[in-house]
């Protein structure tokens, strides 16, 4: 008999439903049992026909029960569950182990300071950018514009290539800071520098693809290329740049940061630039051209891309991370009209597109000029941030003891050390001292050089000074 608590907050419909579906399950209601009519139910139970009727209506919705006109409602031909003792435990499809994954994070986790990243009073990460209260004032204002302006046509399925009037102003910045001549078709906005590389890795290369990759380099580039099944090799680096003679000959593409090398700091020398451009254009071989950190140089004007004198065989890659915030993760492709469409086809299957809020408030935020205001106040900081670096290194004896690079250009500096220095129990020294440093290992692929990437950016001056010179104590 099926009854209703009239102090269960529970709807009285649900309670009988409920009900319902215990003594189907159970049995006691068995296959093929015509059920009691809904008039007659209603009266038994004490409520009304029309919330008997919504019970057996969800019933027959359900798959509980039958009808056959007529022949009134039935329970289905069920197969009634054991008893919940006797149930075995059930066990779902196993995941396959995906060694690679595994190991790509782990090491993802070991560059940028280890899972277990607890506070310490001075931190020289190369992560993170600078970021103050005026930019957090002006991109809420970005954002709530954004918001207010938008009209339900800007909710639909966006443009996979990205929002045309962001890349407008995309194609404006380089225009203007970097010398670029493009057309809105030839970028692609994607989430960041790892997702370009993935992209390009999905739609510009095949599976066992020999790739030339930095050594010490950008861990992503090398940990997204391995994923995809490609054959890494290392190149080596030195005080020009990438030893273009040692890309290997295979290579279908090269990844290189000429601006400012990831990890060792140095500028790919002209040089180097003309002998990698030719050689791309006679062996028919992409140029991943990351222009990493390339708007804050300390001495003259930032260097040409590669790309503005090689578009053909060049994938220019850009991102707001380090300009702005790594939050925002907006970044850019810039290629051929070919390539980026190819590009933009693999992101219309496997992403479709960024978040239209997300790009809308980008837009409005370099529309506004808050961008190219906040690029003049952070360049400001950074550049106060490099002297203060620099001389606290010189005045405490670790350039003496250590080799400085990367002093140009860039929110880092390398400290590099001989070969038989133990850079693991320095950096643990650091750190119980209440300093984070960040190893070259987890930059390398395959070399041997040693020494701590130290970034700047987010560390104020007088920390500096006595985050450089407690490392003296420490490590002279």
């Amino acid at each position: 008999m099926m009854k209703v608590n009239r102090q269960d907050k529970t709807p009285i419909w649900q309670q009988l439903l409920n009900q319902a579906i215990q003594h189907i399950t159970s049995g006691i209601w068995a296959p093929g049992e015509l059920l009691i009519p809904s008039r007659e139910l209603a009266q038994q139970v004490g409520v009304s026909r029309s919330t008997i009727q919504i019970v057996y209506e969800e019933l027959l919705s359900r798959g509980y029960t039958v009808t056959s006109g007529r022949g009134g409602t039935r329970v289905s031909r069920w197969n009634p569950i054991a008893e919940p003792a006797k149930i075995p435990t059930a066990l779902g499809p196993v995941p396959p182990s995906l060694p690679l994954l595994h190991s790509a994070v782990d090491q993802l986790h070991d560059w940028f300071g280890g899972k277990q990243h607890r506070e310490t009073e001075i931190d020289f990460t190369p992560h993170e950018p600078y970021l103050d209260e005026q930019f957090q004032k002006n991109w809420r204002q970005s954002l709530l514009h954004a918001s207010s302006a938008m009209s339900l046509s800007d909710w639909k399925y966006g443009d996979p290539y990205g929002l045309p009037a962001l890349r407008g102003q995309i194609q404006r910045y380089l225009l203007l800071e970097r010398g670029i001549r493009i057309g809105t078709d030839q970028i692609l906005l994607t989430s960041g520098a790892q997702h370009s590389l993935d992209l390009i890795a999905q739609a510009l290369l095949s599976e066992g693809d020999t790739v030339s990759l930095e050594d010490p380099g950008f861990p992503a580039a090398w940990m997204a290329m391995k994923y995809r099944q490609m054959q890494v090799v290392p190149v080596p680096v030195d005080a020009q740049g990438l030893v273009v003679e040692r890309i290997h000959p295979g290579s279908k593409l090269v990844f290189v940061t000429p601006s400012h090398q990831c990890a060792v700091g140095s500028v790919m020398s002209e040089p180097r630039r003309q002998q990698l451009l030719h050689k791309a254009v006679q062996d028919q071989m992409w140029i991943i051209e990351d222009d990493y950190d390339s708007e804050f140089r300390y001495r003259g004007d930032p260097l040409p891309t590669l790309f503005s004198q090689a578009a053909a065989n060049t994938l220019y890659l850009m991102s707001f991370s380090k300009m702005i915030a790594p939050g925002i993760r907006i970044s850019a492709i810039v290629g051929s009209v070919e390539a980026i469409a190819q590009l933009a086809r693999v992101q219309e299957l496997t992403y479709r597109q960024l978040p239209v809020m997300d790009q809308l408030t980008l837009t409005h935020f370099i529309k506004q000029g808050h961008f190219m205001r906040h690029m003049r106040r952070v360049r400001n900081v950074y550049r106060r941030r490099h002297e203060a670096i620099t001389q606290a290194i010189a005045a405490s004896g670790l350039g003496d003891r250590f080799r400085l690079s990367g002093a140009e250009t860039g929110l880092h500096v390398l400290l590099e050390a001989e070969a038989s220095c133990d850079e693991e129990a320095a950096t643990a020294l650091a750190l119980q001292q209440g300093i984070r440093v960040y190893p070259l290992r987890p930059y390398c692929l395959e070399s041997s050089r040693k020494g701590w990437v130290l970034g700047f950016a987010k560390v104020d001056e007088a920390s500096i000074e006595r985050g450089i010179h407690r490392l003296a104590g420490l490590w002279m």
